[in-house]
Order: C-alpha cells, then sequence, then structure tokens
C-alpha cells in the first residue's frame, strides 16, 4: 500500500483501504473458528458492512482520520513512511469501531428509529435485540486489531489502557445521561448546567476528542502523563462539540444531521433545556414543564415555540464565538508548535459545523 500524504481526498481513500485489510483480516482471526452463516452474518451484516459503511463511512470519518492527520502534524508535515499511515489508519479504525459500538447500544436505548438515514441496526428486519451481541463484537474487534498490529510496539499496553479508561468513561458518562431521565422520575429540576458539563465530559469529549489526538502522541513516543494541557484543551473542545449536537437535535435539519432528533421527547438534559430553565418566568416554567419529555407532536412544538421565544438560537452563537476564542486562546498558550497545530486543526473541523 502507497503511503499517503497528500490530499483530504487521497488520504480517505487510503483510510478507507485499510479498512479492508482489518475486516480481512478479523473474518480469518484463528481465535473464532468461523462457519459460512457467521462468517456472512459479521461481513454483510452486523459491524463489517451495516453499522460502520451505512453509519460510520457516510460521515466525515473524523476521529479516524484525525489520528493520521495529528501524527503528521506531530512530525512537523514531513512525509509519513507505508508503515506510520497503515498504523495511524488502523488506530483511527479502532476508533470509529468504538464510536459504532457505542452507536449500535446508543440507538437501543434510546429507542431511535434512523441513523444517518439508514433504520437504526436494532430495527432492521431478522436482527432486532441480536444488536447487542453485535455490539459487543464491534467492541471486542478492537483489542484483535491492536493485538495484531501494535503488540510489539513499545507503547502498546498504554493502547490498550487507553482504549479501556476511555470506553469506561464514555459508558459512565452514557449512565449518567441515562439516569436523568428515567421513566415515572422526569424532574427538570435537576436540570443544571454542572450535570450537563458532566454529562458531555464523560459521554463525548474523551472518545471524540481525546484519544484520536492520545494515539498519534503515543505513536509519537509520547507520554501520555506529559500532556494534561493538551487533553483539558481536548475535553473542552469536547463539551463545545456536545453543545452544537444539542443544538442541532432541534434546530439542524433532518436531512443534513442524519437522523431525526428525539432530545425533547426523550427527556434529555440537553443544553437547550438547561439554558431556557435559566431564562423562563413562571408562565413559561409551567409550558416547559408539561410538554418537555412527551412524545406528543404538539407538545415537542410548544418546547420549541418555546426555545425561539427565549432566543435560544441567539444564546447558542454566543455561546460558540466566545468557546472558540477561549479555546484559541488556550491552544496558543501551548509551547510546543506542532501541538499547537493539532488542537487548531480539531478545532477547524468543528467550528460552526452544521452536523
Amino acid at each position: 500500500m502507497a503511503a499517503s500524504n497528500g490530499s483530504t481526498s487521497d488520504l480517505k481513500s487510503t483510510f478507507l483501504k485499510v479498512y479492508s485489510v482489518l475486516k480481512s483480516e478479523l473474518l480469518e482471526d484463528p481465535a473464532f473458528e468461523f462457519t459460512d452463516d457467521a462468517r456472512q452474518w459479521v461481513d454483510r451484516g452486523t459491524c463489517l458492512t451495516f453499522n460502520l459503511l451505512k453509519y460510520i463511512v457516510p460521515g466525515k470519518l473524523n476521529r479516524g482520520l484525525s489520528v493520521i492527520d495529528s501524527y503528521k502534524l506531530l512530525k512537523e508535515g514531513k512525509d509519513l513512511t507505508e508503515d506510520e499511515v497503515f498504523l495511524a489508519s488502523a488506530l483511527g479504525w479502532c476508533i470509529e469501531w468504538l464510536q459504532a459500538y457505542f452507536l449500535v447500544l446508543d440507538d437501543i436505548m434510546d429507542n431511535s428509529h434512523t441513523r444517518r438515514g439508514q433504520p437504526c441496526w436494532f430495527r432492521v428486519e431478522k436482527v432486532g435485540m441480536i444488536a447487542v451481541n453485535d455490539g459487543v463484537l464491534l467492541r471486542n474487534h478492537i483489542p484483535r486489531i491492536l493485538k495484531k498490529h501494535f503488540r510489539a510496539k513499545p507503547y502498546y499496553v498504554d493502547l490498550l489502557d487507553l482504549f479501556n479508561e476511555v470506553e469506561f468513561q464514555t459508558a459512565s458518562g452514557q449512565m449518567i445521561d441515562l439516569i436523568t431521565t428515567l421513566e415515572g422520575e422526569k424532574d427538570l429540576s435537576k436540570y443544571k448546567l454542572s450535570v450537563h458539563r458532566r454529562i458531555v465530559q464523560y459521554k463525548t469529549a474523551y472518545y471524540s476528542f481525546y484519544i484520536p489526538v492520545a494515539c498519534a502522541l503515543l505513536m509519537a513516543g509520547e507520554n501520555l502523563d506529559n500532556h494534561v494541557l493538551v487533553k483539558n484543551v481536548l475535553i473542552e473542545m469536547g463539551v463545545y462539540f456536545q453543545v452544537q449536537d444539542d443544538y442541532l437535535d432541534c434546530f439542524g435539519a433532518p436531512e443534513v444531521i442524519g437522523k431525526i432528533g428525539t432530545d425533547i421527547e426523550d427527556f434529555k438534559c440537553s443544553w437547550l433545556v438547561v439554558q431556557a430553565l435559566e431564562r423562563v418566568n413562571e408562565e413559561q416554567k409551567k409550558v416547559l414543564y408539561e410538554n418537555y419529555g412527551k412524545v406528543d407532536p404538539a407538545c415537542v412544538a410548544k418546547v420549541k415555540a418555546l426555545y425561539n421565544d427565549l432566543n435560544l438560537q441567539g444564546v447558542f452563537e454566543e455561546y460558540e464565538s466566545n468557546s472558540y476564542n477561549k479555546l484559541i486562546s488556550s491552544i496558543e498558550e501551548h509551547p510546543s508548535k506542532p501541538v499547537q497545530a493539532v488542537l487548531k486543526s480539531f478545532l477547524g473541523k468543528i467550528y460552526k459545523r452544521q452536523k
């Protein structure tokens, strides 16, 4: 495989070729004696076609491609060898595999219907709750990839620790999110900005923002303990990203963001409802309490109308501008120009995004 150090399209093409290699290896994993039916299910069904090619690949692949981009920036723009491109791509795919695993289970927990214009995997005919085990399979492919390609690397154990820790952090964030929306215990009074931030930090920031850069740092021979500042900036970036996500869930077009937003119906501790609660008068508060968390379209419409009355779109625009300026300021305080370049590259991919 030729090394790719050119355009974004070339890089994505190379990245997708690495996927094909990893897929072939997983379908021949000696740890499991595949039957034809099992191989067909994994190949054309669960992770290796539907949950990656239909959910993940249509997106920007930012998490995975950012490993390669970040590693190249840390190497100060020097052309990467064929082996370096492959290894960075493999780590990028491990993150995309992790994302697919989270999405499969998240859709079940949220009782969602579509994902990127496709039916959620558990809603596909003949799948149902087999999707739970498919999610587990997706997660278990990650250590198989790491073992095959990184076992001889000095940072192998650090990689295993990194993926295990980030999965734990993400699952813990999901737990906090879910227990704030327990059926029969809906209470908007517990929705505070601090609660929202805690959910976001653990549910989204670590696996979407920190882990790609951490993988690149490990490949570059860095000790992650020496990069706490980098982690903190990336966590802040992840919080900003999730606030964008909450905003788009309500105000984004489903055909653009790839799903029908259900945060209002699901009684989510969304940034929007937290901001609304800080601004409502008593009459508006009553409307919010009576309609938030109801599946009835009329109730959803009343909540959205209230958001418009409170000008939450304007509140978001101000938040986005302030967050960007603060992040740029923090990034430019870092003494390393290559690290600055990595962080600015990440921020550039999400600033004012529409999906």
